[in-house]
């Protein structure tokens, strides 16, 4: 089987984002966008889905780290779309649901080229440590968009907005990596024979 490989560089005035992406394997994992909480989720979203991240990111987080949480989700969704161009018999549906604690929280993804976004979570505290809990829509969008993928994110419940967040990027990667495996039938995507 062939390494299914993405590289994608981009910068703009106010961040410098370089993410790889190597499906199939989750050895040699590295994230370092200068917000800890971040790095630690995008960690824990690529360990569970099997998948590889190196994302390296340098911006004005002494302003707000918006414009770096923002911008990853663009560059991990442009990798993950750069994949599904090249792919023909992706599985295409995935679904995650991940319990931590008090929390439980579901993701479902169609890698089928058509990008929506429904994220529901009532996060009891609005940070976690340093870390506002707001910008999290602004990752997902942006991944959702660029990654040409509908995403459900849901927190069903939850009494610590750290578990809520952590059991949620954990079922998005186990969702992104079942979505984005590859068949083992040569039926293809689509009933209508392209996605």
């Amino acid at each position: 089987m062939a390494t299914r490989h993405a590289e994608v560089t981009r910068e703009t005035k106010e961040t410098r984002i370089s993410v790889g992406l190597t499906l199939d394997t989750r050895e040699d994992i590295e994230i370092d966008t200068g917000v800890p909480f971040f790095d630690h989720m995008l960690q824990a979203m690529s360990f569970h889905g099997g998948f590889k991240l190196v994302v390296k990111a340098d911006g004005d987080i002494d302003v707000d780290p918006h414009h770096v949480v923002e911008d990853v989700g663009l560059v991990i969704g442009d990798c993950f779309s750069r994949i599904l161009s090249d792919s023909t018999s992706l599985v295409r549906f995935g679904h995650g649901i991940v319990p931590m604690d008090d929390a439980l929280s579901e993701a479902v993804v169609d890698a089928g080229g058509r990008p929506y976004l429904v994220y529901d979570a009532d996060y009891p505290q609005a940070y976690s440590g340093g870390f506002q809990m707001a910008l999290l829509a602004e990752f997902f969008w942006a991944l959702s968009v660029r990654s040409r993928c509908n995403l459900h994110l849901l927190c069903r419940y939850g009494n610590n907005s750290h578990h809520m967040v952590e059991a949620l990027f954990k079922a998005l990667g186990i969702a992104l990596g079942r979505s984005f495996s590859e068949r083992t039938d040569a039926t293809g995507m689509s009933t209508k024979g392209v996605i």
